[in-house]
């Protein structure tokens, strides 16, 4: 009785390591947040502004303010397709940042500006 217990015992402490090495290893939510983060400031800021308020050169080419009803208003595919592909004078990310990039960006503006 007392060896079928031990080997209860050493069974669930193993499945519990095997679940902590997993849950440790397994990668962060909030990295692709803190990336896109880095991504808008490096390449968004300058036109839309740090705080989503189109910047006084951004407005020059017709940047919009994220706050805008009208922005807020579109679809997370329709900003999607505008970060990808660009519009007017804005560049498409496409190539450069990748789709999953792109994604996490569009969630980091819904999140932060268009609250």
């Amino acid at each position: 009785m007392i060896n079928k217990v031990k080997k209860i015992v050493v069974a669930s402490a193993a499945i519990f390591a095997l679940a902590l090495i997993a849950w440790t290893s397994a990668p962060s939510q909030a990295a692709p947040f803190a990336d896109a983060a880095a991504v808008y400031k490096a390449k968004c800021a300058s036109c839309h502004g740090a705080n989503g308020t189109a910047t006084a050169v951004g407005k020059k080419v017709g940047t919009r303010d994220f706050h805008a009803a009208e922005v807020k208003a579109q679809s997370d595919a329709v900003l999607l397709n505008v970060t990808l592909k660009g519009k007017n004078k804005m560049p498409g990310y496409e190539k450069s940042l990748g789709a999953d990039q792109c994604k996490a960006l569009v969630s980091y503006i819904r999140a932060t500006f268009m609250k």
